[in-house]
């Protein structure tokens, strides 16, 4: 056990827009909170610097002084480690656009602690206990944040339905999360199931009580439109936004709830950009049925405007692809109401040098490299700018996620759990800048954009991984596969 030690002089958030002056004692995990003083703090009294610089020249003569070995905790607000349940880091595997060692990184500069890996970007995918084997030993030794798996279901896997639903028990037994499904798919190793194959996996997948996450684009919309569109020669973005657009979003999540009306079985829609996508899953809850579902920053922020913008125009390149401002809108709403469960980054970063490049819109690699940025990202649009309370976005970066998934040690800050912790200054901001990322492929269509918010400590299980103020980051991988309880 490592000697005890004190982060002082932190506002944690205790409900709403109420924080609480606390130190907190720990090693691996947290001994104990102490208030550091009797009364809470109303974000209004302390949301501009001023004020803040003003209530720390008040209340630090009734501070006790406390023993060595302290952190000065500046004043800032201190949440517990956000958790990525969406993210592609491709090891072993696609590991020229993207890898762990650089990804898990750059998450804990994003005051991530835990993510949860998708299935289908690594080779072999996780669909089977021996490829899942295969994944955590290639994982030794790189991982900077811990880690989960989700595992995977392939429209291939169903030539052996009872090989299948035995892959699924023991990925299960083994600690996946959940299974990861397409209802369209690009990819060769990791391809589509039609509907038929969806409600059979969603059948197997009640009785092992997890959640079936679902790429839900509709692929006869989206297919016959492409093929058109590329007859016709027309190969720009507003030719890919046409194709895969609202409605072939809607009608593939309206069937994923006819799935879960018939079945009972819990379906997570994994990255939902659109408002009608969003009521079809409010209708759902409305009536009792076990659905849920998340976005993502660049849905919350860009509309099919900024494909007009050709310097983040392929940067921009997502599936499903952003939508429009009353999109935007409804999904902070439903952040707000929670109708989402999670903010997530669906993080895919690429080589940006080779395929991000193609004037081929069709051909330019969709996928954006965010865990770095999703949580100052959140405070600064969400929490700063009045659209959520400070508690939701705690929950939708970290809580949610620890108890839909059950991280019983993630989380929340309480006695027993990991000292998992990210130090966030809301009082300054800092501009998105591609060169400073910590991923392996660096670009983003943040690039320029400030946030009001920034993460300065990251803390995993006690140790402090990476410092923004001494531009310290550790260079020990002790990241740990964190099964599913």
């Amino acid at each position: 056990m490592r000697n005890v030690n004190i982060i002082r002089n932190v506002f944690i958030p205790i409900g709403n827009n109420e924080l609480q002056l606390v130190d907190i004692h720990f090693d691996e995990t947290i001994h104990s909170i102490e208030k550091r003083l009797p009364e809470s703090v109303a974000w209004s009294e302390i949301a501009a610097p001023e004020q803040r610089a003003s209530f720390i020249q008040k209340v630090s003569a009734r501070l006790k002084a406390v023993q060595a070995p302290e952190i000065d905790g500046q004043f800032l607000v201190l949440m517990p480690g956000a958790i990525d349940p969406h993210v592609h880091f491709n090891t072993p595997g696609f590991e020229f656009r993207e890898d762990f060692d650089h990804a898990s990184l750059a998450a804990l500069w994003g005051g991530v602690t835990t993510i949860i890996d998708m299935p289908c970007t690594s080779l072999p995918p996780v669909t089977s206990l021996p490829n899942m084997r295969r994944k955590l030993q290639a994982l030794q030794n790189r991982a900077y944040c811990d880690y989960a798996f989700w595992g995977g279901i392939s429209g291939t896997d169903f030539s052996d339905g009872q090989r299948l639903k035995q892959n699924m028990k023991e990925l299960v037994e083994a600690g996946v999360m959940g299974f990861k499904a397409y209802l369209i798919s690009g990819m060769e190793k990791f391809t589509d199931l039609n509907a038929g194959q969806m409600k059979q996996a969603a059948e197997w997948i009640k009785d092992l009580n997890v959640p079936l996450a679902v790429h839900a684009e509709d692929k006869e919309l989206v297919v016959t439109r492409r093929g058109q569109f590329q007859a016709q020669g027309q190969n720009d973005w507003q030719a890919y936004c046409s194709a895969r657009d609202i409605e072939a979003e809607a009608r593939a999540v309206s069937l994923m709830a006819s799935i879960v009306r018939q079945t009972g079985a819990a379906v997570h829609i994994v990255h939902l950009s659109s408002k009608r996508g969003l009521e079809i899953v409010q209708n759902a809850r409305n009536n009792d049925l076990p659905m849920t579902a998340e976005t993502c920053p660049h849905y919350l922020y860009f509309t099919q405007q900024d494909f007009k913008r050709p310097q983040i125009r392929n940067y921009l390149k997502t599936a499903p692809p952003v939508k429009f401002a009353e999109d935007r809108d409804a999904l902070w709403q439903g952040l707000a109401d929670g109708s989402l469960l999670f903010v997530t980054t669906d993080h895919a970063g690429c080589d940006p040098k080779t395929e991000k490049v193609s004037e081929n819109f069709w051909q330019v690699y969709g996928g954006i490299p965010g865990v770095e940025h999703r949580v100052p990202f959140l405070f600064s649009e969400g929490f700063l700018k009045g659209r959520l309370t400070l508690e939701q976005c705690v929950n939708l970066l970290s809580t949610n996620a620890a108890h839909f998934f059950k991280f019983k040690n993630k989380g929340s800050l309480a006695r027993g759990k990991d000292a998992d912790f990210a130090l966030i200054d809301l009082w300054h901001g800092w501009t998105v800048k591609a060169d400073a990322m910590h991923s392996k492929g660096k670009y983003t269509p943040f690039e320029g954009v400030e946030f009001k918010a920034q993460v300065i400590k990251t803390f995993l299980r006690g140790v402090l991984a990476v410092n923004r103020d001494e531009n310290y980051q550790t260079t020990t991988p002790i990241g740990k596969f964190v099964p599913r309880n």
